[in-house]
Formats: structure tokens, sequence, C-alpha cells
């Protein structure tokens, strides 16, 4: 079966992108440093990867988008995950970033084609007047979770072969960055290779009479709580960076008790072909080895799916085109809906 790749309910407009001719802005090869500390920690971060002007160009009409009044906080709503109007090229947008995501991912050869898109879809942060000021044990976020509610997972799965973070603006510390969380990739890992019939979104295994509910996030939201306040990461930075996480990394939507405007997307990057843990040679790319190392193995002979591939279609698509109705009608001057604060 090929990758699945996710079926949005609407199709973005494809749109020329700003680039940069900054040297600093060019593909550069991952430094050992960084490989390094992808490998060690499942992240890194690939800073200046593109200008302000180029994230204004993505982040233009973001307040008429939401509904909102920027200088009213009592229109803010905490966090939205956005619909897309727009896709562009990320390895004109960004190609530092572009080339950083294909040498982790073993080549530009071994992703489907849409990678390259970035898409407007934008998540935005603004914080709540409850949580103003206040500091939050990550371990207390109900957020924690991996990427991918649209097909079942297995460790070696091609849907999901990075998390991307692109910082759409400043983000200071308690500034609403993403709680990332490290220490939980060996117990993810672990889960995958337990259980090679395959697991849905929530990690319930197939053969469990919750397989083809939806329990929320109670495995992930169980196991941070497992963890030390100090396994935790913030992702914080300037306009432009990117981060690139390890598809197995947990992460959750913080607080921001700073109530900053915090602004990123989450672009998917998808593997042309399952991941291989038997390569010859082990000539495993950068993901492959990280997953290795979480499971302190050299390679997996013996591992192989024992279920099929299956596509799963998340609620939140319905939700997604009925904002992006909302939205296309907020910015044609043709709106009358309110947006209710959370």
């Amino acid at each position: 079966m090929p990758t699945i790749i996710p079926e949005l309910p609407f199709k973005p407009t494809w749109a020329e992108a700003p680039s940069s001719r900054d040297p600093r802005h060019a593909p550069t090869p991952l430094t050992e440093e960084q490989k390094q500390h992808f490998l060690t920690h499942g992240w890194v971060r690939i800073p200046d990867c593109f200008t302000k002007d180029q994230a204004d160009w993505v982040v233009q009409d973001v307040w008429t988008r939401l509904g909102s009044d920027p200088n009213d906080k009592p229109t803010w709503r905490g966090r939205t995950n956005m619909p897309s109007h727009r896709s562009f090229d990320a390895s004109v947008f960004a190609p530092k970033a572009w080339s950083a995501i294909t040498e982790l991912c073993g080549g530009e050869d071994k992703l489907v084609d849409v990678s390259r898109q970035w898409r407007d879809n934008l998540i935005v942060s603004l914080g709540t007047a409850e949580n103003e000021g206040r500091d939050t044990d990550p371990r207390d976020l109900d957020n924690w979770h991996v990427d991918g509610d649209f097909f079942v997972h297995y460790l070696d799965s091609p849907e999901q072969a990075l998390l991307v973070i692109p910082l759409f603006s400043d983000i200071n510390p308690g500034g609403g960055g993403t709680m990332i969380c490290p220490a939980g990739m060996e117990r993810i890992a672990k889960h995958l290779y337990d259980h090679p019939e395959g697991v849905s979104p929530s990690m319930t295994p197939r053969g469990d009479p919750d397989f083809d509910k939806d329990v929320g996030l109670r495995f992930y939201v169980d196991l941070v709580k497992s963890l030390r306040r100090h396994d935790f990461v913030e992702v914080t930075g300037e306009v432009g960076d990117v981060f690139l996480l390890h598809p197995l990394m947990m992460h959750s939507a913080s607080t921001n008790p700073r109530r900053q405007l915090r602004i990123i997307t989450n672009p998917p990057v998808h593997f042309s072909e399952p991941q291989s843990f038997n390569r010859p040679g082990g000539t495993y790319s950068l993901v492959e080895q990280t997953t290795l190392r979480a499971l302190g193995k050299d390679s997996l002979p013996e591992w192989e799916i024992a279920g099929p591939r299956e596509r799963r279609i998340p609620e939140r698509y319905k939700a997604l085109a009925e904002m992006r109705e909302k939205e296309r009608r907020r910015l044609e001057g043709t709106s009358d809906v309110a947006v209710s604060p959370i």
C-alpha cells in the first residue's frame, strides 16, 4: 500500500512564496554537532531559515481570520488550529530548512513530493485569562500526543517522517512554545516495537476493544506523569527558526502564561516507503538511527508489521472545513459571524 497522505476536505491555493537571497538562508549541510544532537535528543533547531518579511507574508490577515481584535484580550481564543488557504514550496521559502529535512530523512528521493508543501494552516496561541502569569508543570498539560491522527501506527510508519515546527513569531520562555518530551521517545518506540499488529493514533493496540474508539490522549497523559519535570523542553526561538523533531517525539501545547502572540505551523513530511531497520551495511537515515537508539538496538532483523496499513479520517476535518468557510467570509468582509472567546 502506498504511503497514506492526509485527505483534507478542501484544497489550498498554490502560491508563489517569497524567497530570500541572503546566503544565510541557503541550503547548508547539518554539522556533526547538529546530527549528534538529533540522535541523542530527537530534535534539532535550524536557526534563521527565513526572514521576518517572509513570515509576515505567511501570517498576513491572521487577526481577520481569527475574528479577534489584537488590542482586546476578551476577544482572544486560547489556542486555534487554523485551516489552510494557501500552500507554497518549502524548498523555495526556506531552503536551509528543507535541506536539513531531507538530510535527516536520508535524501529528498526518500520523501513524497507533497512533503515540500508548507501551508498557512497557522497554529496560534494567545493564552487565557485563567492561566495568565501562572507557571504550569509540563506533566499537568492535557494535550500530549505524537502526530498522525490519520493512520494506524507502526514502528516503521512512513506517514510521519518528521515533526516540523517553523516559527512565524518570536517565542520567549513562557510565551506559548510547544512543550516536547525527549525522555518519552524510548517508551513510544518500545510500545510500537511490542505491537507489530499496529496501534491506533491513541496508541491502543489492534485487538483491544477500544482500538476503533477515540479514547483521547490518556496513554500519553499517563506516560508523562511518570517522568521528571526536567525531562521536558520548551520550543523557544526567533522568527525564521525551524525545529525538526523525530516522529516519535511526544509534544503538547503549552498554556502561554505571557499571553504573547505565538504563531507556528506543523507541515507534514512523509516517507515514500516504510522505514527499514534492517538495511544492508547499516545505511540508516538519521531518523531511523534515532529510533534504533531509542530501542537500544543496532538493527531489527526479526521485526516486521503484522497488520494492514490503514487510513483514519479525523473528526477535526469537518471542523476545519467549517472554520475555513468562516475565515473566507471574514477575509472577504462578508462575515457577521462573531467568534466566541474561550
